[in-house]
């Protein structure tokens, strides 16, 4: 998977490409000057904070650079390690976009929460891929998730990664609620989630009620 500083190197080096400054790329796609700037890259509170897949759209359009050109200012030093990616070159692949609702019905996911069936709408990840095997998207509706997510920002999300403490997840209850929430504690029976609204409750399940449980590996900002 791509790294934070991959990313942001790449948009960078894009735009020394076409004699540009990170605003000037920014401004020639149509976004606020100040969207690649480098206190931007950063919450607050230390959090990486990465581009969205809008945004690399439109610098791409804007320049008139490929996918794969943009994903080729990647310095060789900043490479993943030998065997990280697929032996397919990276690029963008379409991957399901599900919205909160859908992923509350049934009949959307199979028991490890990977997508099921088809007629979803796709977005594009640039992901390997070998290594994008069951990676979807799902879209923020709502104001549940705020400060951290606002409505219609887009988690890519990655059923079956390992999950550690402090991870930000998206957790499906047998009952059908969805909801994204950051791990606090997880036993052999139950699990605890911090709700990253501070005007929701924080929740507790046991095991046996949760019908899935999938790391967010990526979000739009």
């Amino acid at each position: 998977m791509l790294s934070h500083e991959q990313i942001w190197g790449a948009i960078d080096r894009l735009a020394e490409r076409h004699a540009l400054t990170p605003s000037g790329l920014a401004r020639r796609a149509g976004l606020d000057a100040t969207s690649f700037n480098k206190s931007k890259r950063l919450s607050q509170d230390g959090r990486l904070r990465w581009p969205s897949t809008e945004s690399i759209a439109k610098v791409l359009d804007a320049t008139g650079a490929s996918l794969e050109q943009f994903l080729s200012f990647i310095r060789p030093g900043e490479l993943p390690p030998p065997g990280a990616f697929h032996e397919t070159s990276p690029a963008g692949h379409s991957i399901p976009l599900i919205g909160f609702a859908q992923a509350g019905a049934g009949g959307f996911f199979d028991d490890g929460g990977f997508p099921a069936g088809q007629g979803w709408d796709v977005v594009e990840f640039p992901v390997a891929a070998g290594q994008g095997a069951g990676v979807y998207a799902l879209e923020v509706q709502g104001e549940s998730m705020l400060p951290l997510y606002r409505d219609g920002d887009i988690l890519i999300v990655e059923p079956g990664a390992q999950i550690r403490k402090n991870d930000r997840v998206v957790v499906k209850t047998r009952e059908g609620e969805v909801m994204a929430k950051v791990l606090l504690r997880q036993s052999p029976k139950s699990i605890e989630l911090l709700s990253l609204n501070p005007e929701h409750p924080n929740r507790s399940f046991d095991l046996m009620e949760v019908e899935w449980i999938a790391r967010i590996i990526w979000a739009s900002q």
